[in-house]
């Protein structure tokens, strides 16, 4: 059983053969994974900000009043 690798440990070298990491220091490779967690987690981050701020904007007054969410559907209340 030397030569198998669990389901982890495939997607590990998997990433490491597409993105090419393989062929980096064992802190090249630390560096740019830091680097892809940081930009990984700006993304996350200003979704989440910019779901909440549409969430806040647009989309609780039309859930709290009732509203049938612009599908046209019965008379819009006033």
């Amino acid at each position: 059983m030397a030569g198998e690798m669990s389901w982890v440990g495939k997607k590990i070298h998997l990433y490491n053969v597409t993105m090419g990491l393989y062929m980096l220091d064992w802190w090249e490779r630390c560096l740019f994974n830091i680097l892809v967690l940081i930009l990984l987690w700006f993304i996350c981050f200003n979704g989440s900000r910019f779901a909440t701020d549409v969430y806040e904007s647009h989309l609780k007054a039309r859930i709290f009043q009732g509203a049938n969410y612009g599908m046209g559907i019965g008379m819009p209340s006033s």
